[in-house]
């Protein structure tokens, strides 16, 4: 992989200069929230809030919309299909490496068998710029081997004090860095030990873990386990965790008839398999209408079922789920005590 140097004195010119690919999608602090920070476009270079860890919502809103037009209908007309900014060209700069294995498990979902127009047209036209970051308190990106990434990136930058390593991952991110190439210099013998001396200080600061190995055979025998019943009384199965998870990618498609009666819109908008009516189906029936029965159908699409269709899960460790949960439930302490199996032993004491 070829790797160049990005002085920080250099960062602000290289990130006007991307304005010319497109808009130019970074993470900033909420002015009136101190401390917390989303993804937006850029105005200025200075607005990049270089030390967050998470956005509210991940960037997965650029690529799969939270609610969209798919197509128009009418009587007389038929259809007519909607891709809306479909030629938008982005640049999506600052992405920590779990959001990047977001987007790649993204990727697979949209693409693998049924090929989703939609998100296909927007990722195609979608930059991918990496960020290196310090964990905090609710990172488990390393537990879920997420911590670092070698592809799905155009360019990753990773901190060396003075500069930026900077990763060309593709074709694209050698245009970018060549467009560019007064703003780099050579990587020296120096620049590669503060980058190792970053990685190990680094994978020193991770504070929470959680034990993967044979974890879907763990919960294949654990269906039956007391900690659904419990999580299903503790969950308000409010959807925060799955709105803001980078890779839920649950959503309801229904139609908005306009007063002719004789045309509309067909609207495609972001769903979470906690809501009651999600299993809904006619007739009435639902699937999963005991709370205990949706949480628990999370967990194991995450840490399961995801294992079993695609070799992998579909958490990438990031701590939204965590940090947005109003009940306090924690991803990590509640699969380590169905690993320890300290539900079911609660419960026949």
């Amino acid at each position: 992989m070829k790797v160049s140097k990005l002085p920080k004195a250099n960062v602000n010119k290289f990130l006007e200069s991307l304005q010319d690919f497109g808009e130019v999608i970074i993470p900033k602090e909420k002015q009136e929230q101190p401390g917390v920070y989303m993804f937006d476009t850029m105005t200025d270079p200075s607005e990049v809030a270089w030390e967050y860890l998470r956005t509210i919502i991940p960037p997965k809103k650029y690529l799969t919309k939270p609610k969209e037009v798919i197509f128009k209908f009418d009587s007389q007309r038929g259809f007519e299909e909607v891709i809306e900014d479909a030629e938008q060209k982005r640049v999506l700069f600052g992405l920590h490496p779990c959001d990047i294995h977001g987007i790649k498990i993204l990727d697979v979902v949209f693409t693998h068998q049924y090929t989703d127009p939609y998100y296909t047209r927007r990722r195609n036209n979608t930059v991918i710029i990496g960020l290196s970051c310090i964990p905090d308190e609710k990172c488990f990106c390393k537990s879920m081997h997420t911590d670092y990434t070698e592809d799905g990136f155009d360019l990753a930058l990773s901190d060396i004090g003075d500069g930026y390593l900077v990763a060309i991952g593709t074709s694209l991110g050698d245009d970018l860095v060549a467009e560019r190439a007064d703003l780099f210099t050579e990587v020296e013998e120096t620049d590669r030990r503060k980058y190792l001396d970053f990685r190990k200080k680094r994978n020193q600061s991770f504070k929470l873990d959680l034990d993967i190995d044979d974890l879907p055979y763990i919960l294949d025998l654990e269906q039956h386990s007391p900690i659904w019943d419990e999580l299903g009384k503790r969950c308000l199965t409010c959807g925060s965790c799955s709105m803001v998870c980078p890779t839920c990618y649950c959503f309801n498609v229904y139609d908005e008839l306009n007063l002719d009666a004789r045309s509309g819109r067909r609207i495609k908008q972001w769903d979470a398999c906690l809501f009651k009516d999600y299993a809904l189906v006619a007739g009435g029936h639902n699937f999963r209408e005991d709370r205990a029965e949706r949480v628990k159908n999370r967990y194991y699409h995450k840490q399961f079922r995801m294992v079993e269709q695609y070799g992998k899960p579909s958490c990438v460790g990031c701590g939204r789920c965590i940090n947005a949960c109003p009940a306090g439930i924690d991803v990590v302490e509640v699969l380590t005590k169905v690993r320890e199996g300290s539900y079911a032993e609660t419960e026949s004491s």
